[in-house]
């Protein structure tokens, strides 16, 4: 059976491009770039929690390394480094493999050096550090809204919470639907290259991974402000179609796992999100307004009327808060 530093040269020592020194001592040495600030997130994932149990290895290495990349596209950051430390419950070399497979072909297509980590035997637990570079008065923030601004989204919401009904048998979709969801939900694409392109246009800005609502209200939090938004404005997935009205209103605007990006702009720079969008070949949506006054986040109807909310988000602790 391979040690556990045989693994490591095998599978997670990948050349670098912009690492001083990676793996094989006790730390990485790295460098930002002239003028820039680190960014730095870091994301755990447990197995039963937040994928489930037999989930191909290759899609959960691309999602481990995606939700990172995601919350650095959320601060306008360009990625540039990540740390791997991995519990697994044994050497299953195919799987370890196949999951390296999927981190390190998204590595690769962001630019990012894995450039150290750990590994230990445990249940099935992985947790990333990422590193990104961004001009330090150029980072997007979740508390630069202001009464006023346009509230936009990315893309749409709702089809991982789907993916993820539909792999649990829940919810039946014709079979070209149901794999576009399971995709998003299996595998994520962060919005890295829109978050470069918002910098400097948006005000405010975070990525969609407990729900549409529950982020927005974040930023409302931050910002100490309100957000109206317009259910008639919000983008809706054909793959949902065929999914009753109830069921697809709380994944638009409650789903997690979407990794798309919500972010806030001045109404003078309506023209200016549509071409960084545009730019990056990614839609982008006003769906609302930001408001004077801490009042959190309201989803209003046709006819300007507040749509009672159920649940919010996903919260690791709400049952046992409860």
């Amino acid at each position: 059976m391979s040690s556990e530093f045989d693994l490591i040269r095998r599978w997670f020592s990948p050349a670098t491009d912009h690492t001083l020194l990676a793996g094989g001592d006790d730390a990485a040495l790295v460098a930002p770039a002239p003028g820039c600030s680190l960014a730095i997130t870091t994301d755990m994932l447990v197995e039963g929690t937040h994928f489930l149990p037999g989930a191909d290895p290759a899609s959960l290495g691309h999602k481990t390394l995606a939700v990172n990349l995601s919350d650095l596209a959320a601060m306008g950051a360009r990625p540039r480094w990540a740390f791997l430390a991995l519990a697994l419950p044994d050497a299953d070399e195919d799987w370890i493999a196949a999951f390296a497979s999927g981190f390190l072909a998204l590595a690769r297509t962001h630019g990012v050096d894995l450039a150290g980590g750990d590994t230990t035997r445990g249940p099935l637990n992985l947790c990333v550090t990422v590193i990104g570079e961004v001009p330090a008065t150029r980072a997007l923030r979740r508390d630069g809204a202001r009464s006023g601004d346009d509230v936009w989204v990315s893309g749409c919401t709702g089809e991982a919470a789907i993916g993820l009904a539909v792999a649990r048998g829940a919810i039946e979709l014709p079979e070209i639907d149901a794999a576009r969801c399971r995709r998003r939900l299996e595998r994520p694409e962060p919005r890295v290259a829109l978050g470069l392109a918002l910098a400097g246009v948006a005000s405010g800005a975070i990525d969609v991974s407990d729900g549409l609502v529950a982020d927005l209200g974040h930023i409302a939090e931050r910002s100490r402000c309100g957000i109206e938004l317009d259910w008639r404005r919000l983008p809706h997935s054909s793959a949902l179609a065929g999914v009753p009205f109830t069921e697809r209103a709380a994944a638009v605007l409650a789903g997690g796992d979407d990794y798309e990006l919500a972010f806030t702009a001045a109404p003078d720079r309506r023209d200016a999100v549509l071409a960084a969008g545009n730019a990056v070949g990614v839609p982008v949506t006003r769906i609302g307004r930001v408001t004077a006054g801490e009042s959190g986040v309201r989803v209003l109807d046709a006819d300007g009327r507040a749509i009672a909310l159920a649940g919010g988000g996903f919260d690791h602790f709400r049952k046992a808060a409860q």
